[in-house]
């Protein structure tokens, strides 16, 4: 066998010269605007932001700490500042079918002044309207109603007084009603002297009375019939007055919204359900500061007025990116909300809640993909949504029959965002293999690279990122001799002497965790010392074990022969990778041999 020799160090390390820099210290250096290593990544990043397509959402390989993130918010910013402001979105009582609240779409700061006009106009109603009831021309014109109406009542019944009276016959008034008597000589005849009479006469008054009772009965049936027409009158009369009140109020508010068909729409349905129902108002409530709780069976429900503002753009803060932390399906799509009433549980339109897919409407939503995977029911319902490009709010209680409460069915609202997943790269193979809508959906794949070559150019770039992450961090200035030792680091971290990692995360703990020394030290640069303090001190807080093996072999717990020859045995390394560190433990290799079969 050929020796092979043994190995410089120079060969099992290259080291980075310090002198090559041109800089004393990281604080003569430009910040990294561009990626460090990420070009390929940074390219698909850009075609997936800006291509508005259905399907084209964003799948970001690579390990946690890599800095997916932060590239994806620069790249996200440039293209945001060519997108206009997305629209509010409220909703809104449906009057027809209150379980089935609609949804208004309005220019962004729009739907918050609907909302405040809204509670402004309940306001003045519940203060106008009592005074216009009150009046002295509704008092007079609901007086005439109720004047023509007794008058004819008094009139139709002194006529048939009258012909009662001709006919010896008393009209006369009882506790439970009328009654008809005969008279004679002006006084009612008791049953004694009704007795008294002929036969005749008695069967001439009762012909008589029975006459007169079927035109008493038919003038009952006529007063209740009088009543009718003067509550149906006054009906009108109320109605005539409210739509003059509420009239005016409605066509002040419409004309902030001419240009808003739904809006006007509703505010339509707003003016005919106040007519309806402006007995509640002539009450003169109070209205209720808002958020207020659900009002109680007795009181006037002024909430059927409210404007729930899902979503208030009024903030000029551009478009916006949501990353949800905890993405349950109902912090994704939503969710309505009870509230305890009299022992069960009651909801409205009010107590729509928005989630991050509201949020993130007209932008972007930001995921990770194993938090993503480990909420029940998320995914297929975000998978539901970016299909049918409509984010429809369901109760899962209901859809699965856990519960039997009151809920609502709230209109869809459509749906325009780009998701944004983030995960590593066994995630996104395993979904593509066994998911068959995860490759419609999620067409660009945006892969983060581990590594990069190293050369001089990428070694000044990587000096810039140092320069750029002590700025971030409020950390000390980086001498050259640390710039240095951190580049060597970033080699052994690939286990390559020729390529450079470019994991952003570790980089900013090793950085963090020199500064400390160097601050306790009371130096006004981290320096080369200060990085090597920080790497044997990070390996000494997790070496127990790696110290623990190394005893057992000085104390001859494990025997290890480091001289002479053996037939059949050989020393080799075992490594270890454990909680984030890698140590090898020398091992023996024994051979066995026997006798084979052939």
């Amino acid at each position: 066998m050929p020796d092979l020799g043994k190995l410089s160090p120079s060969q099992l390390a290259q080291r980075c010269d310090p002198a090559q820099f041109a800089f004393a210290d990281t604080g003569e250096l430009e910040d990294l605007d561009e990626s460090f290593g990420q070009q390929r990544a940074k390219t698909a990043l850009e075609f997936g932001v800006a291509i508005r397509r259905d399907g084209y959402n964003l799948y970001v390989l690579g390990p946690p700490g890599a800095g997916k993130e932060t590239l994806l918010r620069q790249v996200i910013g440039r293209q945001a500042a060519a997108e206009a402001r997305p629209d509010d979105w409220c909703y809104v009582n449906h009057f027809d079918h209150p379980h089935k609240p609609r949804a208004l779409r309005l220019p962004a700061g729009r739907g918050a002044r609907l909302r405040d006009a809204m509670r402004k106009l309940v306001e003045e109603l519940l203060a106008t309207i009592p005074a216009v009831f009150d009046s002295d021309e509704y008092r007079a014109r609901s007086e005439q109603i109720d004047a023509e109406f007794s008058e004819r009542h008094d009139k139709a019944f002194a006529t048939l007084a009258e012909q009662a009276s001709a006919q010896e016959i008393a009209l006369l008034r009882t506790p439970t009603g009328f009654t008809l008597a005969p008279v004679k000589g002006g006084e009612v005849i008791t049953p004694e002297a009704f007795a008294a009479l002929s036969a005749d006469e008695q069967h001439r008054i009762e012909k008589t009375i029975g006459s007169l009772q079927e035109l008493l009965a038919q003038l009952l049936r006529d007063g209740q019939r009088w009543r009718k027409e003067r509550r149906e009158r006054i009906r009108t009369l109320n109605r005539e007055v409210a739509s003059y009140a509420v009239g005016r109020e409605i066509e002040e508010l419409r004309q902030g919204y001419v240009d808003l068909p739904d809006v006007l729409a509703y505010l339509g349905a707003v003016e005919h359900d106040l007519v309806e129902n402006i007995d509640d108002f002539r009450r003169g409530s109070e209205p209720a500061p808002a958020p207020m709780p659900l009002a109680d069976a007795q009181a006037p429900n002024f909430r059927r007025y409210e404007v729930n503002l899902l979503l208030d753009r009024s903030e000029p803060d551009g478009v916006p990116v949501v990353y949800e932390d905890l993405p349950t399906h109902p912090n994704l799509l939503g969710r309505v909300e009870h509230i305890a009433q009299l022992g069960a549980l009651i909801t409205d339109f009010t107590l729509i809640k928005a989630g991050a897919l509201h949020r993130a409407n007209g932008g972007y939503l930001l995921l990770d993909v194993r938090k993503l995977l480990a909420q029940p029911f998320a995914w297929e319902g975000l998978k539901r949504a970016l299909t049918t490009r409509r984010i429809r709010i369901e109760s899962l209680g209901q859809m699965y029959s856990f519960v039997s409460t009151i809920s609502l069915e709230p209109e869809p609202i459509p749906l325009d965002v780009k998701v944004v997943l983030f995960g590593e790269r066994s995630w996104y193979y395993l979904l593509f293999a066994l998911d068959p809508d995860f490759a419609e959906l999620f067409k660009v794949a945006a892969d983060f690279d581990d590594e990069i070559e190293r050369t001089a150019s990428n070694e000044g770039l990587l000096a810039r990122l140092i320069a750029t992450l002590a700025r971030r961090h409020a950390l000390l200035p980086f001498d050259r001799g640390a710039v240095a030792r951190l580049i060597e680091t970033r080699a052994r971290d690939v286990e390559d002497s020729e390529r450079l990692s470019t994991h952003v995360q570790s980089l900013i703990d090793l950085m963090t965790e020199a500064d400390f020394g160097a601050r306790r030290a009371a130096s006004a640069q981290v320096g080369a010392a200060n990085v090597d303090a920080a790497i044997d001190a990070g390996l000494d807080r997790v070496g127990r074990i790696r110290q623990q093996m190394r005893e057992q072999i000085l104390r001859g717990s494990v025997l290890i022969d480091t001289d002479g020859e053996a037939v059949g045995r050989v020393n080799g390394l075992s490594v270890f990778a454990l909680g984030g560190q890698m140590f090898a433990k020398p091992t023996r290799i024994s051979a066995t041999t026997r006798l084979g079969d052939g």
